[in-house]
């Protein structure tokens, strides 16, 4: 059964980000708002992640600055998201030729 929420630690891990860099960019990006608890212990949704693998894709991917980051994803969100599954979708693939081709080394 999968969760519906997550803590920032375990986003963070999730996505091999710091979760310094988390609560900046919910800062930065708004359409970036998880959830608070009344501690304030910040929750994340499925929705939540799908926003922070866009603007890492922009950011840290695509090397856009942040304005240009925050103009892509408020104007093209649906083509940054295709542009995400598609990153994923290949690191996926790459994956599974790193095990072939370990495996017919063996």
């Amino acid at each position: 059964m999968e969760k519906v929420y997550y803590s920032i630690s375990e986003v963070a891990e999730m996505l091999k980000i710091t979760p310094s860099n988390l609560r900046f960019w919910e800062k930065e990006f708004t359409q970036l708002k998880p959830k608070r608890s009344n501690k304030g212990t910040r929750t994340y949704t499925k929705e939540d992640i799908e926003i922070i693998k866009m603007i890492h894709l922009l950011v840290n991917e695509q090397k856009l600055t942040l304005e240009g980051a925050k103009r892509k994803l408020s104007q093209k969100k649906e083509t940054v998201s295709k542009q995400q599954e598609l990153v994923e979708r290949l690191q996926n693939v790459r994956n599974e030729l790193l095990m072939i081709s370990r495996a017919l080394d063996e």
